[in-house]
């Protein structure tokens, strides 16, 4: 069954076909390595995980790409503001190597936990430094460039089509996205952009290489292109970020990547919308935000964050809260627990033959299939799980295959191992089912939260009640 993605650059749902074949180039945004991802940084790379593996169970090969900005992010969006790393490297007395590696290690670790199939290749700006001034080179020789202050800039006015992946009214653009940065006064046009910045602008960095145009910097846009188009050509399939990317980030990376080749750039514009927390869009720049570390501290497992993703369609905003993590950590649970129950009868994996399991494996595909429709997805994994006219065998085969996109890691589930409880607490159990026995409802609930307290869950099924250490 062919797949089919939305596109940001038309603004519609289109048939995947990639330039070669069953050859998919992927490039994806990587962080900015100065800080903690929070989870609506993780949402993003998850939808990309999403994308990936439905690409892979599809048949095609995917040559991925991720690139770790450690140098050249200011805290601007476009080019104003101080370096990031550098800020961070001042207020914690380390070096701004140290602070890029020590990030770069953090977030590799969130990665790994939510089970996200690692890039094929994670470049890191710091090694393509001479790939950019190649690119910068290229541009200036098609004139596309000028050098004001020191520094060289890309003049937006040297193509026709400037802003056409956010479709910018250019007369009513802002000059800047946050409204604390002042315009750069080197500019031409207020909407142009560094590509290269000297000791003129920011003083002496800690970074800092030597160039044509003086020892400096590269600015953040032009790292993208310059290793998107090292590793993957100068056209490919498919380029991914969040949808904050789209008016300045990927807006510019266009601008100075077609003016260079002169051709296409990317096929397929994919975009991840936003993790709301209460007060709006979460951000590193509010001051404390939530990480995957903070959610396990408070006894979730990194699957119920992904479970939770999966719960909400990429394009959709999705608003976290904990009532809403402990409902996902809830349903996880319980397809552990069906799952476990299935190998309690000795299921496997074998190959699918009933009419009614193919018709479960390809409705889930098409749902995946039609812009990554992961929330239907899940109502397939319920819906096989419920169905008692599978037989365990097949039950299973299908949860297995359906893993493979939502990357659950649910083929690691085992048979629960025999739990050994306090003498005291198998008392209170025993008295409590005499209670139910009774209908002393009063008395079996007092027991359930005595027991509660001691740090147990009372779990009852049709076939008995039993203790459960809580997490």
């Amino acid at each position: 069954m062919p797949v089919f993605l939305y596109n940001t650059m038309s603004r519609s749902l289109e048939a995947f076909e990639p330039l070669h074949d069953k050859e998919v180039g992927l490039y994806t945004c990587g962080p900015t390595v100065y800080n903690y991802a929070h989870i609506g940084n993780l949402r993003t790379f998850l939808f990309e995980d999403l994308l990936k593996r439905t690409l892979l169970v599809s048949g095609f090969k995917v040559n991925h790409v991720m690139n770790i900005t450690d140098v050249g992010h200011l805290t601007g969006d476009g080019d104003e503001g101080e370096d990031k790393i550098e800020k961070m490297a001042s207020q914690t007395h380390r070096s701004v190597w140290e602070i890029a590696q020590f990030y770069t290690d953090a977030f590799f670790k969130d990665y790994d936990a939510l089970n996200m199939i690692r890039p094929s290749i994670v470049c890191k700006a710091t090694d393509h430094i001479q790939q950019m001034i190649d690119l910068i080179k290229r541009l200036e020789e098609s004139g596309h460039t000028y050098v004001s202050g020191g520094n060289v800039y890309f003049s937006i006015d040297s193509i026709p089509d400037y802003g056409k992946l956010a479709r910018l009214d250019l007369d009513s653009l802002k000059t800047a996205v946050r409204d604390d940065v002042s315009s750069d006064a080197n500019k031409r046009n207020p909407k142009d952009f560094v590509l290269w910045f000297t000791k003129s602008k920011h003083g002496e960095q800690a970074m800092m290489w030597d160039s044509p145009w003086g020892k400096g910097f590269p600015g953040w846009h032009i790292e993208c292109s310059a290793m998107s188009m090292h590793y993957l050509g100068e056209s490919f399939d498919i380029h991914c970020g969040g949808i904050d990317a789209i008016p300045v980030h990927h807006t510019n990376e266009i601008a100075q990547s077609e003016a260079a080749t002169g051709k296409q750039w990317v096929k397929y514009w994919m975009h991840g919308e936003f993790l709301l927390d209460e007060t709006g869009k979460m951000s590193k720049s509010k001051g404390e935000f939530l990480t995957l570390d903070l959610l396990k501290r408070k006894g979730y497992d990194a699957m119920d964050y992904r479970y939770y993703c999966l719960g909400g369609h990429y394009r959709s905003q999705l608003k976290f809260s904990f009532k809403a993590l402990d409902t996902a950590r809830k349903a996880r649970r319980n397809v552990v627990e069906r799952i476990q129950g299935l190998l309690k009868d000795g299921a496997k994996v074998v190959s699918l033959k009933s009419e009614k399991a193919l018709h479960y494996k390809e409705t889930f595909l098409e749902h995946l299939q039609h812009d990554l429709g992961s929330p239907k997805g899940l109502a397939d994994l319920w819906g096989v799980l419920k169905d008692e006219e599978l037989d365990g065998d097949e039950k299973y085969s299908l949860i297995m295959f359906f893993d493979q996109v939502f990357g659950l890691d649910l083929a690691s589930v085992e048979l629960p191992k025999e739990e050994s409880f306090p003498p005291e607490a198998i008392a209170l159990l025993e008295k409590r089912v005499q209670a139910k026995k009774e209908k002393n409802w009063p008395l079996a609930d007092a027991l359930r939260s005595e027991l509660d307290a001691m740090g147990y869950l009372v779990k009852d099924t049709p076939t008995g009640s039993s203790l459960e250490k809580k997490m």
